[in-house]
C-alpha cells in the first residue's frame, strides 16, 4: 500500500527534489472532462485520453484518520486493507488476482483527509474496476475471518513503521504535538491498542458512516466512451441509497501555545537527526502558494539554501531538507536535519533555524523564485501526462476545493507570486512562531 505521508520517504532516503534548471511553459492542452452525479450523491468525473489503450479509475472517499475519535484510531487505514478481502459477490482474497489476470494493477492509500483506491487496466476492462468498487462501497464483508486477517496485517505494519525503522515514532509525535486536541493529533496508522480492542460492530459503524456514495468522488480516465461509462456507473452504483450526511467534528486546530522539545533515544538510528515543526497553511489558504515556493527555495535540490549551508558549507549534516505537510484543515512546515555521528545535533538545529531566519531577513533572488516556479511547473505538467495521476488530480481538486477545473489553472496561483509575498508569508509562519522540536539520538544500548 502507498505510504500515508511523504515524511516516511524522507526517513528512508532523505531525498531532495531535483533541481530544475530549465523554464517550463505552463501552456499545455487543457484537460477536458465531464462532470456527472447520481441521485444518491455520488460524484463522477470522466476524462477521455486516447493516447494509450488504458483506463484508470480513482475512487476518492472524503474521509481519513481525521474522522476517527480517541480510543478508536486507525480505522480508516484498516479499511484500506479490508477492502481487498471479500464482498457479497467477490470471494475472499481474489480481487488482486482478478485484476492482475486482466493485465492491470491496483493499489490504495490513506491519509488524515482521504482514503483512495485506484485501478489501471487495459481499455477493454472498464467494467471490472467499476464492478469491484461498487461491491466494496456497500457490499463489503466485515466478518470475523477478514477482520482477524487484516488486523494481523495492519498491526504488523504498524510495528514495522514505528519499532523497526529509524525515527519510527516521528509521524505520531509530530501529529500529537503539532495538532493537539484535534483529530489530526494521531498518525493515520493509529494505535495498536485501539485496533486490538476494536470489534466487528465498531468497524461496521465506521464503514456505514463514511463509505457511502455521497461521500465519494469517482474519476474515470483514459481510452473509453463516456456514454458507455455512464451506463456502467448507473448499473453498478445507481441502486444505492443516499446516506445521512456525516458529521465532521474536531478538524479545527488551535494555535500552538508553547514550544515543545523532546529528545528520543533510538536503537534503530545510526546517526542523530532533528525535526523542527511549525504550523503551516491549509490547502485552500492564499498563503499556501507563497509558502510552498519558499519551502522549495530553502530545500529543493543541491543548490537549495539548507543544503548549501548545512551540507556544503558548514559540513555538519548529511542531509538538510524541508517538507510542507498540506492538509485540508491545517498544515505543517517541517525542517529536517540528518547529522554526522561526530557532530553536535544541537548545532544542526540552530543552523537550520538560523538559515531560515536569514533567508527571511535578507530576502530571495529572482533566480531562486524562478527556480521554485520552474519546479512547480514541471510537477504540474508532469501530472497531466498519464491517465492515473490525471485522474487522481481531478479527484483531489474536486474533493478539497470543489473545483476540478483547477487541474488546468492552479499553476497560475504559483506563477503570480512575488518575492515580497514569499517573504511575507514565510515570516508569518516561521518568525517568532511556536515550534515542535524532536531530536533523535542513536542508542546502542551501552552506557
Amino acid at each position: 500500500m502507498k505510504n500515508e505521508f511523504k515524511i516516511s520517504i524522507l526517513l528512508a532516503s532523505v531525498l531532495l527534489f531535483l533541481t530544475v534548471s530549465n523554464s517550463f511553459s505552463a501552456n499545455f492542452n487543457p484537460i477536458k472532462f465531464v462532470r456527472d452525479s447520481l441521485p444518491n450523491g455520488l460524484q463522477i468525473i470522466y476524462t477521455v485520453d486516447k493516447t494509450a489503450p488504458v483506463i484508470s479509475t480513482i475512487l476518492h472517499y472524503r474521509g481519513g484518520s481525521r474522522d476517527e475519535v480517541k480510543g478508536k484510531t486507525g480505522y480508516a487505514h484498516f479499511f484500506e486493507h479490508l477492502m481487498f478481502e471479500a464482498t457479497r459477490d467477490i470471494p475472499r482474497a481474489t480481487i488482486d488476482k482478478m485484476v492482475q489476470e486482466a493485465g492491470g494493477k491496483l493499489n490504495a492509500h490513506t491519509s488524515w483527509d482521504e482514503t483512495v483506491f485506484f485501478f489501471q487496466l487495459p481499455a477493454n476492462q472498464l467494467k471490472l474496476p467499476l464492478w469491484i468498487e461498487s461491491q466494496r462501497m456497500r457490499m463489503l464483508k466485515i466478518d470475523s475471518v477478514g477482520v482477524a486477517t487484516q488486523k494481523g496485517v495492519v498491526r504488523e505494519e504498524l510495528k514495522m513503521r514505528t519499532l523497526n525503522q529509524p525515527y519510527g515514532t516521528l509521524i505520531q509525535k509530530i501529529s500529537e504535538n503539532m495538532f493537539p486536541g484535534s483529530t489530526y493529533g494521531w498518525a493515520t496508522v493509529g494505535f495498536d491498542e485501539d485496533l486490538e480492542k476494536a470489534t466487528i460492530d465498531d468497524f461496521k459503524q465506521f464503514y456505514d458512516k463514511y463509505y457511502q456514495p455521497n461521500n465519494a468522488c469517482l474519476v474515470i480516465a483514459g481510452d473509453f466512451n463516456i456514454d458507455t461509462a455512464k451506463k456502467y456507473v448507473r448499473q453498478y452504483f445507481g441502486a444505492y441509497q443516499k446516506a445521512k450526511e456525516s458529521e465532521h467534528i474536531g478538524y479545527q486546530t488551535n494555535p500552538l501555545e508553547k514550544d515543545y522539545n523532546e529528545t528520543i533515544k533510538d536503537t534503530k538510528a545510526q546517526v542523530p537527526a532533528v525535526f523542527i515543526g511549525f504550523r503551516g497553511p491549509m490547502l485552500a489558504e492564499p498563503d499556501y502558494y507563497p509558502v510552498s515556493l519558499f519551502m522549495d527555495i530553502i530545500s529543493s535540490g543541491e543548490s537549495s539554501r539548507l543544503n548549501q549551508r548545512l551540507v556544503e558549507k558548514d559540513r555538519i549534516a548529511v542531509n538538510a531538507a524541508g517538507i510542507q505537510l498540506s492538509l485540508q484543515y491545517t498544515g505543517a512546515l517541517i525542517l529536517i536535519g540528518i547529522g554526522f555521528p561526530d557532530k553536535d545535533i544541537k548545532d544542526v538545529e540552530e543552523t537550520l533555524l538560523d538559515e531560515v531566519n536569514e533567508v527571511i531577513s535578507d530576502g530571495i533572488t529572482d533566480e531562486e523564485l524562478q527556480k521554485a516556479k520552474n519546479i512547480k511547473e514541471s510537477q504540474f505538467v508532469g501530472d497531466k501526462k498519464n491517465v492515473l495521476p490525471k485522474a487522481e488530480s481531478l479527484a483531489q481538486y474536486f474533493s478539497y476545493y470543489g473545483n476540478p477545473s483547477l487541474i488546468n489553472s492552479q499553476i497560475d496561483n504559483y506563477l503570480s507570486v512575488t518575492k515580497e509575498q514569499v517573504i511575507k508569508a514565510a515570516k508569518k509562519y516561521f518568525s517568532s512562531a511556536k515550534k515542535v522540536v524532536l531530536t533523535y539520538i542513536p542508542d546502542n544500548g551501552t552506557k
